[in-house]
């Protein structure tokens, strides 16, 4: 019997592409995706993606959703006690392993294998480690549609929110900002791709200066929404 792992799941293209890796390598079943919502506005932490784009994304990856509901503001101390219960009931449930699409910041990686030991969950890095230009260049290629959802304006201009993740996007970005947003540059919500079933249909909402980033909406076209 294949051993289950949960895939940490942000809503955006490293955390997407990860669920293709890991369904091509086949040593894992993937047995759901696991976010962080804030409850306050009832989106994914940091992306700010819509709960209702983040239910249709696992609706088209055919995986159940794990939500973990995080007040707001939201301390470390907070954070920390909510994800073990989330791992606790992970394994509970038999899951073997937790899976992240982190690529090669040395610090995320050993928080989080810190965190995890002594859980019962194995830390899995699929796409750790891969060069971020050639990487970001194969999503493309590969088929994956993503929108810019958040800007670091101090790390990349604010007119970048809202823009589509192609090729003309890593063509335009500044020196020193990595293709991936790695360094907390921009983060992004994907809307279709190899991992899916069939893409969503989205259209842009606002844009809004908050907390210091720059946020472009995304949500579900009025008729997908309508059908939800």
């Amino acid at each position: 019997m294949s051993r289950r792992l949960l895939l940490s799941w942000s809503s955006g293209k490293d955390s997407a592409w990860a669920l293709h890796c890991l369904r091509q390598r086949g040593d894992f079943e993937v047995a759901g995706l696991l976010t962080t919502l804030n409850s306050a506005f009832d989106r994914v932490a940091m992306h700010s993606t819509r709960r209702a784009l983040l239910e249709a994304q696992a609706r088209a990856a055919r995986l159940p959703l794990y939500s973990v509901p995080l007040p707001w503001p939201c301390s470390n101390e907070h954070y920390e006690s909510a994800m073990r219960t989330a791992c606790d009931a992970a394994v509970a449930d038999g899951i073997d392993a937790m899976a992240f699409g982190d690529l090669f910041l040395e610090d995320v990686r050993r928080y989080r294998e810190d965190k995890l030991q002594g859980t019962g969950l194995q830390p899995i890095f699929p796409i750790w480690g891969l060069n971020t230009r050639l990487l970001a260049e194969e999503m493309i290629a590969g088929g994956l549609r993503a929108r810019i959802v958040c800007v670091d304006p101090e790390k990349l201009p604010a007119e970048f929110a809202g823009r589509e993740f192609d090729a003309d996007f890593l063509r335009d970005l500044p020196a020193g900002v990595d293709p991936c947003g790695e360094n907390g540059e921009f983060h992004s919500a994907v809307y279709a791709g190899p991992m899916f079933r069939e893409p969503i249909a989205i259209e842009s909402g606002e844009v809004v200066e908050r907390d210091g980033f720059v946020f472009a909406d995304v949500k579900l076209a009025e008729a997908v929404a309508a059908e939800a």
